[in-house]
């Protein structure tokens, strides 16, 4: 019999009673659907599945489309992206870590992705957790002075700028990567598509620049937006475990990789994506 399980009060349902690989109703299939939009994640244990498997569940919610870094998409499936420490003729054949910084899948393009669903084949023992952010609940506690002062303001996502904040180990940008990497506008409040309610868009600890604010302004208030949403009570530490499919909606939840011993430690985890609902 399926289930659907709060994970936490604020955040997430576990789907339970449920073969991804099997028939899904579509009486089932649209209750698993609507704790998705509802509650941001979705969280369903104990899975096998191929990658052709996993992207035929994926196209359930939606479009499934190709994501960024090609050269790490699973091989005869462009659609999966590999996150991974593993190697093969001595080279990567995936991203060994990334999104170590709160944030929202795409946000430096125009239209990001939907949703975002997460599959582990291999865990480390300790570390490679995924923290996860309710950005509705978020927006819903903010007082109403706030949500009053941020109600027609965009942020300006810049990928230079984040540069140096989200990976201070690697070189500057390139004079090539300043060109191509565009600065997008994005409201602070995020209308979702299908569920008509509102959620903070600000993710990450970048200071991002307010549109038409003054940097004295601009910066002490994402600052405080930041902060304040990813506060205990909106969030949850999910503790993977090999089996594990995750689905989150980028239009309502942030999430954080947390770090883990890429070298004495193997890790696979195959992730599709959802295309912007347009």
């Amino acid at each position: 019999m399926l289930e659907l399980i709060p994970i936490t009060e604020c955040i997430g349902t576990e789907v339970r009673g449920l073969d991804v690989t099997g028939y899904i109703s579509d009486q089932d299939f649209e209750r698993i659907y609507q704790a998705w939009i509802d509650r941001t994640i979705l969280l369903i244990r104990g899975q096998e599945m191929t990658p052709a498997e996993q992207v035929k569940f994926t196209r359930r919610f939606g479009e499934v489309v190709t994501y960024t870094r090609s050269q790490f998409n699973a091989d005869e499936f462009p659609e999966i992206l590999v996150l991974s420490n593993l190697t093969r003729d001595g080279k990567p054949i995936g991203s060994a870590y990334s999104g170590r910084v709160w944030h929202s899948d795409g946000a430096y393009l125009s239209d990001p992705p939907a949703g975002s669903m997460l599959y582990a084949r291999e865990v480390p023992p300790v570390g490679g957790d995924t923290w996860y952010g309710n950005m509705y609940a978020a927006y819903d506690a903010l007082p109403d002075h706030v949500k009053d002062r941020i109600a027609d303001l965009k942020v300006i996502i810049s990928r230079v700028q984040s540069r140096p904040y989200n990976y201070p180990d690697r070189p500057p940008p390139t004079e090539r990567e300043r060109l191509e990497w565009v600065d997008v506008a994005h409201p602070i409040v995020k209308v979702h598509d299908v569920s008509g309610r509102k959620a903070l868009y600000v993710g990450g600890n970048v200071p991002w620049r307010i549109e038409g604010l003054p940097e004295d302004e601009s910066r002490p208030l994402i600052t405080f937006l930041q902060e304040f949403a990813t506060m205990p009570r909106f969030t949850y530490r999910h503790r993977w475990r090999a089996g594990d499919i995750v689905l989150w909606d980028n239009r309502s939840a942030m999430h954080m990789a947390t770090p883990y011993d890429h070298v004495n430690h193997r890790r696979l985890m195959h992730r599709t994506t959802l295309a912007a609902v347009l």
